[in-house]
């Protein structure tokens, strides 16, 4: 009897990974969002804006009906670009990597165009405008990675809206305490609208 009592648990802790696999793996696997994109999108991976949860949203004003929502692992399936811009903040050359901000306008189902305006909006409530072509000409990036390590949040993260200011000629002529203005750190939110 003792043996049975043993094969029964053996055999029903072999199935459990099977059950485990029929739940859905987004759920398990999703970490912290990182970046919420809203505005005219097609796709939508979270519920509307909650005031109660979504807090520093609610403190900026932001609202929303859908949205689509990054976490690292999701910034990371994109295709990386990197960039070596001289930074306002020390004068040096550093090397900047993460997806094309347009590549992940697509993938949360923006229909790109030169004349949409994005709103870009850091943690503390400082946002700027950009039009798709900017974003596009600029080769606008949302950094995850500087000097090859991740972007603390408390720095200049954990994503950092930029673009090499040394190769776009518009920035490129400015002062170096100009050149990154329009570059959010600390970037959470992204609403898109499309021109019209």
């Amino acid at each position: 009897m003792h043996k049975r009592t043993l094969f029964k648990g053996a055999v029903l802790a072999g199935l459990a990974p099977l059950a485990n696999a029929a739940q859905p793996a987004q759920a398990a696997a999703r970490g912290p969002g990182l970046l919420t994109v809203t505005g005219a999108i097609e796709h939508s991976n979270r519920g509307p804006f909650d005031p109660v949860l979504d807090q520093m949203m609610h403190k900026q004003q932001v609202s929303f009906t859908k949205a689509y929502v990054f976490d690292a692992a999701a910034l990371a399936a994109l295709p990386a670009v990197t960039i070596r811009p001289t930074l306002e903040y020390d004068a040096k050359p550093h090397t900047l990597s993460g997806p094309l901000l347009l590549h992940v306008l697509v993938r949360a189902g923006a229909r790109v165009s030169d004349d949409m305006t994005l709103t870009l909006r850091a943690v503390d409530g400082y946002n700027v405008e950009l039009t798709g072509k900017q974003v596009r000409t600029r080769q606008v990036i949302v950094a995850t990675r500087i000097d090859g390590g991740p972007m603390p949040l408390g720095g200049l993260g954990p994503l950092w809206a930029v673009y090499d200011a040394d190769r776009v000629p518009e920035m490129a002529k400015l002062p170096l305490p100009q050149r990154f203005q329009q570059c959010p750190w600390a970037l959470y939110h992204v609403d898109i609208k499309e021109a019209g």
